[in-house]
């Protein structure tokens, strides 16, 4: 199958060897979102709320370059810094997500790139836009 590499200027650009995101038959693999304002390509917030809304926002944005919207997620990797920061994370994902929920891993990270506190990878499935 094909891939077809996704980008856009509303999600941070790529700090490394690697896409947005990519496009293969009906999945999309969504890389790592860490809280950089996609125009200042900036950290954003100290605080965990901050980044995990940036980290959101930037993931939603990639969906819909990608032709979907975090509804069409099927799969979340959410690394955190500091585990003590899951309740936090899991309220703003219920803000950003809907039942049926994703599936999901939160892991428990030493360091991100940037001092990031959070990331989170996804990967989107579009076959029901078939």
């Amino acid at each position: 199958m094909a891939r077809k590499i996704i980008q856009t200027d509303q999600a941070p650009a790529a700090i490394g060897p690697y896409s947005q995101a990519v496009r293969v038959g009906d999945l999309v693999f969504l890389s790592g979102q860490i809280p950089l304002d996609p125009i200042t390509m900036e950290m954003v917030g100290p605080d965990i709320e901050a980044q995990t809304i940036r980290v959101f926002e930037n993931l939603s944005n990639l969906c819909m370059a990608a032709g979907g919207g975090l509804e069409d997620i099927v799969k979340l990797t959410i690394f955190l810094t500091d585990l003590g920061h899951f309740a936090t994370v899991n309220q703003l994902m219920a803000e950003y997500f809907s039942e049926p929920y994703p599936a999901r891993a939160a892991i428990g990270v030493a360091a991100l790139p940037r001092q990031a506190m959070v990331e989170v990878e996804a990967i989107m499935s579009l076959a029901d836009q078939a």
